[in-house]
């Protein structure tokens, strides 16, 4: 379960963070999990409630923004809801041009006391 490593990252990357602005704990973390990022974002918070133990992160909450698989199209320029990195566009059924969101894996904000 890669989440458990995911997990414990992104609460030390929040620790130093927060000690490096002087704070005294952090009450939120809030991460952006892409639905193509190859994390499960139930997974990520199963496995929060073990690495904040003992941290500055002891009683935050967790907040995760779940972002969508979106694909855009050159030919019709249109961005369309996708289910994997390679797919057609639904208008003109042409290869997808590029994948705009859903490979996310990142800390949006934290909040620090």
């Amino acid at each position: 379960m890669h989440e458990v490593a995911l997990m414990t990252e992104a609460v030390r990357l929040a620790v130093e963070a927060a000690r490096a602005a002087g704070a005294q704990r952090v009450t939120a973390l809030r991460l952006r999990v892409g639905a193509l990022s190859g994390a499960a974002p139930e997974a990520m918070e199963f496995a929060w409630d073990v690495v904040r133990r003992g941290t500055l992160l002891a009683d935050a909450r967790l907040e995760i923004e779940r972002v969508p698989a979106v694909g855009w199209c050159p030919s019709c320029r249109v961005e369309f809801d996708t289910t994997g990195c390679w797919s057609e566009c639904p208008r003109c059924q042409e290869p997808a041009g590029e994948l705009r969101r859903g490979r996310e894996l990142e800390i949006a904000s934290m909040e620090l006391e």
